[in-house]
């Protein structure tokens, strides 16, 4: 039993139907909540030591590989019965749609520093920290999360093209050879 099904068998029954009804995004939520500690724990990790003055890069390198992270996860468990491109293409249509909401991540931390002037010595180190923290791991991430899971399932992992999988399984024996 796959640990997604050993969980729901022990949520309650009108709790477990939602869950089941909305199973692709609880995943993408999981997939999120693991690439949100790998993005702010290199995040902290460059901005506190060899990028301390320059945080939006620090943020930037931070989601890169965060990106990467989530593209494998997406692909092999929260979106697997989903898309059905070729690797490469889908790879790249990923990575494009990532690449856009990297910068609408960027956004609030952006201003909260460059605009607002969220930053020592205008404030202290303290109201710094909690500036950046809300705008560039919360604020920016829900709103690039929104963003990519919307452009995950219209334009990467249509389920139009893996509900031809599911459909036609005899298909897949043949682009299951071939290369992704």
């Amino acid at each position: 039993m796959a640990v997604v099904e050993s969980v729901l068998a022990r949520v309650p029954e009108p709790l477990r139907a939602i869950l089941v009804k909305h199973r692709e995004l609880l995943k993408f939520a999981v997939v999120g909540g693991t690439t949100f500690v790998v993005d702010n724990g290199i995040w902290y990790l460059l901005k506190l030591t060899i990028l301390a003055a320059k945080p939006t890069t620090a943020k930037a390198i931070a989601i890169m590989i965060a990106v990467i992270v989530s593209y494998v996860l997406n692909r092999e468990w929260s979106f697997r019965t989903r898309g059905g491109r070729e690797r490469a293409h889908e790879a790249a249509l990923f990575f494009l749609v990532s690449g856009v909401a990297i910068v609408i991540n960027l956004i609030p931390l952006y201003m909260s520093r460059y605009v607002f002037n969220l930053e020592v010595p205008h404030v202290s180190r303290f109201v710094q920290e909690v500036a950046d923290f809300a705008t560039g791991s919360i604020i920016g991430m829900l709103l690039a999360m929104a963003f990519r899971f919307w452009g995950f399932r219209r334009w990467v992992f249509p389920d139009e093209l893996g509900r031809k999988r599911r459909d036609h399984p005899a298909d897949e024996t043949t682009t299951a050879d071939a290369p992704r």
